[in-house]
């Protein structure tokens, strides 16, 4: 399959919505964001529930990882990366070089269906063109429909901290800090709105691969009547583009607090997800941790699961739910 140049930061941004630190401690710096313990005990007539809002949430800290729709850097599917958005692409193009970072005068270019998108920042190297540490980037949505039924909102700034390779290669390896500012996305009825700091890494020095994995310690997701509150996350994704249909290995972890189910939960995948495109997963392990409690989702295939249930903590299986991914996800639990 074709293997483009340039990733681009989706628009799924947006379902990753972060959320900014606690106040500042002594001498103005900001203490970490401690987890929680879990609160929620899990009981056979709950389990559903924290399944689905569990994997639900893992999968909103992982869209940075999914490289799916449109934003920064874009994708169709997990295999199927694009070049750099013409905005940003003619922005490196400006200047005369330097040794510090210099201005990128504001590009604004119209969206597929309706509304534009604002891109400026600074790059010290915007001949070669390459990226280096403090060069930025800032895009501001303004409604922006590219027609993947998405309208964003909102600004976004692009912090580079580290880079090695050539922009224009099919091989460097980025890391960068994602500043969110009240980024807004709609999809038909549904409103989400973020706010905050993310950092994430693109890697795809091996030509096979490309990886990319996102961490923070605070991401606060605000949706319709919900809210999620993420701490200590970490998501990856790694896809082996070889073969026709690129395969995945996913995992991530981190602690939940959302108003779906009035309490703190942790979960963490003991056994990577692993899949084939756009599928379900076929393989692998989801854990949820609740007070004294834990259910364990286990995927048979890229159809069926099993939820393995031990409501009092001491190790063994009391219950065990059949199910599929169908069922999960039209109960709320997204897909791959």
């Amino acid at each position: 399959m074709q293997r483009n140049a340039m990733i681009m930061i989706t628009s799924s941004l947006l379902f990753a919505g972060c959320g900014g630190g606690g106040g500042g401690g002594a001498g103005g710096v900001t203490p970490p964001v401690v987890s929680p313990g879990p609160t929620v005990a899990i009981t056979s007539s709950n389990a559903m529930e924290v399944t689905k809002a569990s994997y639900d949430a893992a999968l909103d800290s992982g869209e940075f990882a999914d490289l799916s729709g449109t934003g920064l850097f874009i994708s169709s599917t997990p295999g199927g990366f694009s070049k750099l958005d013409g905005a940003i692409a003619e922005s490196v193009k400006v200047g005369n070089g330097s040794q510090s970072q210099i201005p990128i005068p504001a590009t604004t270019t119209p969206c597929e269906v309706s509304g534009d998108v604002t891109v400026s920042g600074e790059i010290a190297d915007p001949i070669t063109p390459t990226l280096t540490e403090d060069d930025f980037f800032e895009i501001d949505y303004d409604n922006c429909n590219d027609g993947f039924g998405e309208v964003t909102d909102g600004l976004v700034r692009m912090e580079v901290d580290a880079f090695t390779g050539v922009l224009a290669s099919e091989a460097f390896d980025l890391t960068a800090t994602f500043t969110l500012g009240m980024l807004q996305i709609r999809i038909g009825q549904d409103v989400l709105t973020s706010d905050g700091t993310v950092s994430a890494t693109i890697d795809t020095t091996n030509v096979l691969s490309l990886f990319t994995g996102v961490s923070g310690e605070l991401m606060t997701l605000d949706r319709n009547q919900s809210s999620e509150r993420l701490t200590e996350f970490l998501s990856s994704l790694n896809v082996d583009v070889s073969q026709q249909i690129p395969t995945y290995v996913r995992t991530s972890s981190g602690t939940l607090d959302s108003t779906q189910l009035a309490g703190v939960v942790r979960y963490s995948t003991p056994v990577a997800f692993q899949g084939l495109g756009n599928d379900f997963p076929n393989a692998g392990e989801f854990l949820v941790q609740g007070a004294g409690s834990s259910l364990r989702l286990i995927a048979e295939n890229n159809t069926d699961v099993r939820i393995e249930l031990d409501t009092d903590g001491d190790g063994n299986v009391d219950e065990t739910i059949e199910t599929t991914w169908a069922e999960l996800a039209a109960s709320g639990a997204g897909s791959t």
